[in-house]
């Protein structure tokens, strides 16, 4: 067996020295609290806040839809009522009464203006009263005695 010898030289002695790894003791850094603490409260304060805000103004929404839905009740209640009473106007009675309290009467003759050629067919001759049937004729009431 042969032995092998460690020659050791001048300058890596000093290498060696160098490179030798020691165990340095810990140094102990506690980070402070209070910043994180009081960072991690105010956006828990924040979040609840904000969480107030927007249930606080749901709850407005609502108020203004109910009020609204209650206003478009109304509005609607108050068209239908409007409708009714523009189709008792449009109504041929009251257009005949309307016509007859202005002093209008029916025309007994009919004549036809030809607007292409301007002719006239038919006899044009004034409306009397004569000719206009009352609008609310008598109805004779029904003899209920059997006589």
């Amino acid at each position: 067996m042969s032995q092998t010898q460690i020659v050791r030289l001048p300058w890596a002695e000093d290498a060696l020295h160098r490179a030798r790894l020691t165990v340095v003791p810990r140094r102990r850094v506690r980070a402070a609290r209070i910043p994180f603490v009081t960072l991690v409260s105010l956006i828990l304060l924040g979040g609840v806040v904000a969480l107030l805000m927007f249930n606080t103004s749901m709850q407005q929404a609502a108020f203004d839809e109910s009020r609204l839905e209650k206003q478009a009740e109304v509005l609607a209640a108050q068209q239908e009522q409007l409708e009714t009473e523009l189709e008792k106007l449009r109504s041929p009675e009251s257009v005949a009464a309307a016509a007859e309290k202005l002093g209008m009467v029916i025309y007994p003759n009919s004549v036809v203006l030809n607007v292409d050629t301007g002719k006239v067919t038919g006899d044009p001759v004034p409306a009397s009263g004569d000719a206009t049937p009352p609008l609310w004729p008598p109805v004779p009431k029904p003899n209920l005695t059997g006589n």
